[in-house]
């Protein structure tokens, strides 16, 4: 199995390659050179995450010093559940999968755990720790540095914007132990991307480091995030003998492409909708043809508050990529959606989960009537409860593994948002 840039300009690797450089020398993207033949049959007849994704993720690591070792890679990332559940009862064909089941209460649990535990197996007796920069707007972070903790061949930095985030996102970024060093960065979400982009161009430093990546740029995110939506479809299709729609919150797109990919490796996946906040960038893309990056704009669904999604390439990369729609939905929709569903339901949703509720809302009857529909969750709304309590009108309470979050202690470097001061950060930050 080889990896090769979207870009083109870049030598084809193996999947250790790919995973340690997040991008390519070229500035693309790492997609597979071509997508791996699987067993249908194979994959109907395993019954968890942790199998499915033994199965599905074995053939990407074929050749590579991690072939072999997707049995114990995904027996440890994939140790939490991604339940299906059905938040109205007068709504039959509608589900929310919930991925927020895991240490940190979001879905980039699944890649993080993933991902690290690739790091760990190949940075382990190296003359250099693989140290993974990260940029967030909220819940990657978390989930990073949760997944970095205490582990060898590993060292991970966090960059996240000032003011940007809640204040529970952010006690979430800054807990967490060595190896694992958070920065707040003067500047929004688009200035800590651009910061890391700038990062992993910069050879020297990268080099003197061992950069690489965790967020969704980084194929070693997709490859797992592929697993719950199978698991998902499997299980509907399973039950109805038809392919479910998907809607997805998303705003750097890495969610949205795992799907994609899952779909076109042959897994029972209907059309996907994209549901977004305020920002415009892939809505007007979807309406017009035309894609123009633009700066982010702040919002209630902070996690998805990109103007420049980074993944938007891979689209151009994947044969059969289709994107079903796109729905731009405001801070005041967000608002009325959780309001509408906790006041008919009693389901909780996050400000990202109430873009997909109230994206599936505006599907025309006929096309919601044709096929089940799976509505991605993705963050607890205990996370943004300054959000979520004024609107619904009661506490939300935290489960366990985020209440034991708010017992840690904070560690955290207020950094301006230039490369200098970056690359200063990592000389002189946490050491393995």
């Amino acid at each position: 199995m080889l990896y090769q840039s979207t870009r083109g300009q870049a030598p084809k690797v193996t999947a250790d390659a790919a995973l340690k450089a997040g991008a390519a020398p070229d500035g693309g993207l790492y997609l597979p050179e071509a997508l791996p033949g699987l067993n249908l049959a194979a994959l109907e007849a395993t019954t968890g995450l942790g199998d499915l994704g033994c199965i599905m993720l074995a053939p990407f690591f074929a050749d590579s010093p991690l072939d072999g070792q997707a049995p114990a890679i995904c027996a440890d990332a994939f140790n939490f559940p991604a339940p299906l559940v059905q938040p109205d009862p007068d709504q039959h064909d509608l589900q929310v999968l919930e991925l927020f089941h895991g240490p940190t209460g979001a879905f980039k649990d699944f890649g993080a755990r993933f991902l690290f535990r690739c790091f760990s197996a190949l940075g382990q007796g190296a003359e250099t720790p693989i140290t993974v920069l990260v940029a967030t707007s909220g819940d990657t972070g978390g989930a990073v540095g949760c997944a970095a903790e205490g582990l060898p061949g590993t060292r991970a930095v966090i960059l996240f914007p000032k003011s940007r985030i809640s204040a529970f996102q952010e006690h979430q970024l800054c807990c967490w132990e060595p190896p694992v060093e958070a920065l707040r960065v003067e500047g929004d979400f688009d200035t800590c991307q651009a910061l890391v982009k700038a990062a992993f161009a910069d050879k020297a430093l990268s080099a003197e480091h061992a950069l690489t990546s965790a967020n969704s740029i980084s194929i070693g995110r997709l490859l797992p995030q592929m697993v719950y939506w199978a698991r998902a479809a499997l299980d509907v299709y399973a039950r109805t003998g038809k392919k479910p729609g998907l809607v997805i919150p998303t705003g750097n797109l890495g969610n949205a492409l795992a799907a994609l990919m899952a779909r076109e490796l042959g897994l029972p996946i209907g059309p996907v909708v994209l549901a977004t906040n305020a920002n415009a960038t892939l809505a007007d893309w979807h309406a017009s043809g035309q894609y123009e990056a633009r700066p982010s704009i702040a919002t209630i669904a902070n996690a998805m508050d990109v103007g420049a999604p980074s993944n938007f390439e891979r689209l151009a990369g994947l044969a059969e990529a289709r994107i079903d729609g796109v729905e731009r939905v405001t801070d005041e929709a967000i608002r009325a959606r959780m309001k509408q569903v906790f006041e008919t339901t009693g389901y909780v949703a996050c400000p990202h989960t109430a873009t997909a509720l109230e994206a599936h809302a505006r599907i025309p009857a006929d096309q919601k009537a044709e096929r089940p529909w799976v509505l991605g969750a993705t963050a607890h709304p205990a996370k943004f409860a300054d959000v979520v309590e004024p609107v619904i009108g009661r506490t939300v309470d935290l489960p366990p593994a985020l209440a034991d979050v708010l017992e840690r202690p904070v560690r955290v470097r207020d950094i301006p948002g230039s490369s200098d001061a970056l690359a200063r950060a990592l000389e002189s930050g946490v050491p393995a």
